[in-house]
């Protein structure tokens, strides 16, 4: 059984570590680097604590926080937690009415945030500038954070809501501290390792590793949005240790070389994906500018966190495009048709850091919860004679052509082992015969000569010929979703009218 250390989320911060340690470096928030020891982070998180309880919030009072990431969005953060309260990051890359939606759904009682971001609240809910307010919300001076009940809410995470209204994820205080708490410091890390984070704080993946980071004892570099730009510099300048990304990042920094060969990355010792599935190609194309990293493949969910997989037992080498194979703690099982299967189906688990509920819907959390206790991801996933998972695509985003199954994740892993192809998308339209077709949206490799019929030779030559991409469309380069994965919606808007 792994120890947990402490009751309060916002209490999970090394005490390991000398105070004046580097805790934070906040890259460009405020036009140049602000930094932050372990004594800064937990006097500035207890004085946003003390502050909000001087306003009067009571309780498990929610605190939306809608801003791009910045220093002051982690204090907040942390400070909500420390307070009893439940902390809600908002994605504000949502309409303004979604957002509003969001603020009012889960009752917030205050939004903090930056001035570029806080006009999308709503009006009638009190709001505190960062840039201008958040002086005055600070209370300095001592503070012992609340002793919480591991069932307590800790924090809301609204899912993107791409087929509908943004669904509240509520996590107890004990979900993550569980999930900090088996997230394990690689054994060849050096002290203070600084890792890059430029995925959006109001998505698991960049908030769960700042959570993981604080609580080793380690440095976050804090860029407050992606670009490809500044994530290279700030990994040089920083002698970045652990790059953590989506893997559509990580692809669009690969194809800028002149970017990476004015840079020196040599300080890069691992390189972890996570949130979409990634390709054999990508993963050569790592190696490639990060010879001695270590590169992994991460799998995590909002609603059951992200310790799902780790090394086998019995020491067999991980397979580069699996996820890895069942963490002790965690109880995995595929489903198909209603039946468990050990080949392919969709993945079912349970472990400490399930949700507790959706907020506000019932009946949602019932169909998502099975009647003992596994949550269903709808993610489909393979498992080897070895027992190692690979991630096969979303359930719903599986589509039917001439009564053949197709996960577009497939067929892109499929074509990226083209040479000349650096980036695929593959998504479905209808069609009167098929009921669906697959077409393709592909970014060349840099200098690559290539065509439709190319592209559709090779897939006929290396698949199922119901997989291949019956049209091709050629972008310079992918458009990113909110939380920086590849927006197909965007993608499908982009067909010309007639084109299918």
């Amino acid at each position: 059984m792994v120890t947990i250390k402490y009751d309060n989320q916002g209490d999970a911060i090394s005490r390991d570590v000398p105070p004046d340690s580097l805790a934070l470096i906040d890259a460009g928030g405020n036009g140049s680097d602000r930094s932050y020891s372990y004594a800064d982070l937990m006097r500035l998180s207890g004085a946003v604590a003390r502050g909000l309880l001087k306003r009067g919030l009571q309780r498990g009072d929610r605190v939306a926080i809608l801003s791009a990431n910045r220093a002051e969005f982690l204090f907040t953060f942390l400070g909500t937690m420390q307070a009893g309260l439940v902390s809600v990051p908002v994605n504000y890359k949502l309409p303004a009415e979604t957002v509003a939606y969001v603020v009012e759904n889960c009752d917030a009682k205050l939004v903090i945030g930056d001035d570029a971001r806080l006009a999308l609240a709503p009006d009638n809910v009190p709001k505190i500038s960062f840039d201008r307010d958040f002086a005055s919300l600070l209370d300095e001076g001592p503070f012992t954070p609340l002793a919480m009940k591991p069932e307590e809410p800790a924090l809301f995470l609204y899912t993107s809501g791409s087929t509908g209204r943004p669904k509240g994820v509520v996590l107890s205080h004990y979900s993550h501290l569980w999930a900090i708490s088996q997230r394990k410091r690689r054994p060849a890390a050096p002290p203070s390792q600084r890792v890059l984070v430029a995925a959006p704080l109001y998505h698991m993946n960049g908030l769960a590793m700042c959570q993981t980071t604080f609580s080793h004892g380690d440095t976050i570099v804090l860029l407050p949005q992606f670009t490809t730009k500044g994530y290279v510099e700030a990994a040089a300048k920083h002698r970045v240790a652990f790059l953590t990304s989506v893997p559509t990042m990580i692809a669009m920094m690969l194809r800028e070389r002149e970017l990476l060969a004015k840079n020196d990355l040599s300080a890069v010792e691992a390189v972890r994906m996570g949130s979409a599935p990634i390709t054999q190609a990508l993963i050569d194309q790592v190696r490639q500018v990060f010879p001695k990293a270590v590169i992994s493949n991460g799998y995590g969910t909002t609603e059951a966190g992200p310790v799902v997989f780790g090394p086998h037992p019995d020491g067999i080498a991980q397979p580069e495009l699996s996820t890895g194979y069942p963490h002790p703690d965690v109880q995995l099982r595929l489903v198909r048709d209603g039946k468990e299967v050990d080949d392919e189906g969709a993945l079912e688990m349970k472990c400490g850091a399930l949700m507790t509920h959706y907020h506000k819907l019932p009946e949602v959390t019932a169909r998502a919860m099975t009647s003992d206790g596994y949550y269903r991801t709808s993610d489909v996933f393979r498992r080897d004679d070895n027992g190692f998972f690979y991630f096969v695509g979303r359930v719903d985003d599986m589509f039917v052509c001439g009564g053949e199954n197709i996960y577009p994740g497939e067929v892109e892993k499929m074509l990226e082992r083209h040479p000349d192809i650096h980036q695929a998308a593959v998504i479905p339209v209808p069609d009167e015969l098929k009921g669906h077709k697959p077409i393709a949206f592909v970014v060349k490799a840099k200098d690559a000569e290539l065509d439709e019929q190319a592209v559709k030779t090779y897939a006929l030559a290396n698949a199922p010929a119901y997989q291949h991409p019956r049209q091709v469309f050629f972008v310079d380069e992918m458009p990113l979703a909110g939380t920086n994965k590849i927006d197909k919606r965007v993608l499908a808007q982009q067909i010309p009218t007639g084109d299918v």
